[in-house]
């Protein structure tokens, strides 16, 4: 689907059919509309299959005077109450009068972007335009990643309380979100830097104090997931060790359980034998002796602190 947007008095307007400074916008573009671009505007059909592909990493591409930007980013989705990030990557094309954004599905990122929540974007800036959309993208990761921090904190208290599957598997799955995030935000300021050096886009003036903000908005994520991800790390590690260390618990219990039970077995296997002579042979003395037994066997364990 390809729609059509320009600034028109300060603020991001659609408009019906594409015009020079206009930005378009690509949502899982079909072959038809792919083709449309790529003789309109000469674009590398390449650069459309880098966009759409789920795996691309960031990069930066140049071909024909088009320029191809491809950077990862972050979505949120929900599976009945259990909630998962990844990524996903976009391509930012820029032309020689258009600026064009091609991704494989909607994003709250380019929603942004449309609705004209964003202020101070002009479609006709391409390469400021550019800089805008990677800095909503850095905002985001920081978004998610203080969202990921409240999970993990709610999911550790719960596990305090009590050892759940449930609980665990959702770690599990916020530890590789981080693992997703960390290695696509480096791959995003390895393609800020790319741009920083000023060989691949031209770079005005008053876009490098922008740029400057996206590069400290990423490497400040960068350093917020992998600061969360060690800590992920080593509460699964303990949280192993603290279930490893209740199963041990319990096997012991039930040994010392399985001894109790032993008792009154063998003073019953003693007076049921056929075997005379033997002292206080009546009913109630071997269920008293294997009483008084357990009695003491039970609070000897308890003082061991094996029950």
């Amino acid at each position: 689907m390809l729609s059509y947007y320009k600034t028109t008095d300060g603020r991001i307007a659609k408009i019906p059919a594409c015009e020079p400074g206009c930005w378009i916008n690509c949502v899982s573009p079909n072959d038809r509309e792919v083709s449309s671009l790529i003789s309109d505007f000469g674009i590398e059909p390449d650069f459309f299959r880098a966009a759409m592909d789920e795996e691309e990493s960031s990069h930066i591409d140049s071909e024909d005077g088009n320029t191809l930007v491809v950077i990862d980013i972050p979505v949120v989705e929900k599976e009945g109450k259990s909630i998962t990030y990844s990524t996903m990557p976009i391509g930012l094309i820029l032309t020689a009068q258009n600026f064009i954004t091609v991704s494989i599905r909607d994003n709250p990122v380019v929603s942004e972007f449309a609705q004209g929540l964003v202020r101070g974007v002009q479609t006709n800036l391409k390469t400021r335009f550019l800089l805008q959309v990677m800095l909503r993208v850095a905002t985001r990761y920081l978004q998610y990643l203080k969202q990921i921090d409240k999970i993990s904190n709610y999911l550790e208290i719960e596990l305090r309380r009590s050892m759940h599957n449930a609980e665990l598997l959702q770690l599990l799955d916020i530890e590789k979100s981080l693992v997703y995030f960390s290695a696509s935000l480096k791959g995003n300021q390895v393609t800020l830097e790319k741009i920083m050096r000023g060989r691949v886009i031209k770079l005005y003036e008053e876009d490098q104090d922008l740029l400057e903000d996206v590069l400290i908005e990423v490497k400040q994520a960068i350093d917020m997931s992998s600061i969360y991800l060690n800590i992920l790390s080593g509460t699964m590690d303990a949280f192993a060790s603290l279930i490893s260390n209740n199963l041990n618990i319990v096997m012991k219990a039930l040994a010392s359980l399985t001894l109790l039970i032993s008792i009154p077995t063998v003073i019953s296997g003693i007076y049921g034998m056929n075997v005379g002579n033997l002292p206080f042979n009546t009913f109630w003395f071997p269920v008293a002796l294997s009483a008084v037994c357990m009695t003491a066997a039970f609070w000897v364990l308890r003082k061991k602190k094996m029950l």
